[in-house]
């Protein structure tokens, strides 16, 4: 098929390469523009960009795509259909439109749980036992479109974001190559109105550990947000982020340290597995210990 890619970060290359490895012709690959970067703040490509590029692929990066020119430009492409990941910008109607079989999106959770920004951070810190991947016919609303394919996975009991999110990348890029094998013989099913629930993007501000929270809690936020923004509590004064954990048993203070870098909270304790101090790099929590005294109460 003559495909428009639409995608921006690193969640998205493995699509892109698993439609080129599939044989379908790209006709052209959206992303967002470069933005600056790194400590000289020079514009850097995306992820997708980059990768576009590196596959001698035809790459534009509009700032909008609402204007008529950016419209025709993309309509002017006669694809048979578009595939969107993780892009980051509004398809407008006639976006939606162009292509001849419309636009298919991958979405990082079992829809309609976890419509919008951040599925895979929400569904760690909520609890979720399982997510997966939907394919999904776009239409005009916030991920409201009817589901093609879907695949089931369950979350591990220690699985970060950082973990869950290439896990699902792979399963989206050979998902969507299936269901555009498929796509004359699949029927779409609507959503249903009930489960609706929204995956507001996540807010810096939710970041700091309350340690007065339930240890099921508190495991949660450490695994869903790492590693960004990454939760983060204060040691001896120094902002230092939990970047994994898991449940264990013990009783305390909340914020008492019941030993290495286990952490008494509302119920019960976490152990923290890595962790990192501002300036350095993400440690193992053994590695982490050796050079921190820790502590006997954390904020």
């Amino acid at each position: 098929m003559r495909i428009i890619f639409m995608g921006t970060p690193d969640f998205s290359v493995p699509v892109l390469d698993a439609l080129v490895e599939a044989g379908h012709d790209i006709a052209a690959v959206y992303c967002q523009p470069p933005r600056p970067a790194g400590r000289g703040k020079k514009d850097r490509p995306t992820p997708v960009h980059a990768r576009a590029e590196a596959l001698g692929l035809k790459v534009r990066h509009p700032v909008s795509l609402k204007g008529a020119d950016a419209q025709q430009a993309l309509a002017d492409l006669q694809a048979d259909i578009a595939v969107v990941v993780a892009y980051g910008l509004i398809l407008p109607q006639a976006i939606l439109d162009a292509p001849r079989h419309g636009c298919l999106n991958i979405h990082a959770s079992l829809l309609p749980r976890w419509r919008g920004a951040a599925p895979i951070h929400r569904a760690i810190m909520a609890g979720d036992a399982e997510t997966g991947i939907c394919i999904m016919q776009m239409e005009a609303g916030l991920d409201t479109g009817p589901v093609l394919l879907r695949q089931t996975t369950p979350i591990g009991v220690e699985e970060t974001t950082a973990g869950l999110h290439d896990r699902l990348s792979v399963m989206g890029a050979a998902l969507i190559v299936e269901a555009l094998a498929r796509l004359p013989e699949l029927t779409p099913e609507v959503q249903p109105e009930e489960g609706v629930t929204y995956a507001h993007k996540i807010d810096k501000a939710e970041a700091r550990v309350d340690w007065s929270a339930p240890a099921a809690e508190v495991d949660r936020k450490i695994r869903g947000l790492s590693p960004f923004p990454g939760a983060w509590c204060e040691m001896n004064g120094v902002r230092v982020k939990l970047l994994a954990s898991r449940l264990v048993e013990g009783t305390g203070a909340p914020g008492a340290v019941l030993g290495d870098l286990t952490i008494a909270c509302g119920d019960g304790a976490v152990a923290v597995l890595k962790a990192q101090r501002p300036g350095k790099r993400a440690m193992e929590s053994e590695e982490f210990l050796r050079g921190m005294e820790m502590p006997e109460q954390v904020q």
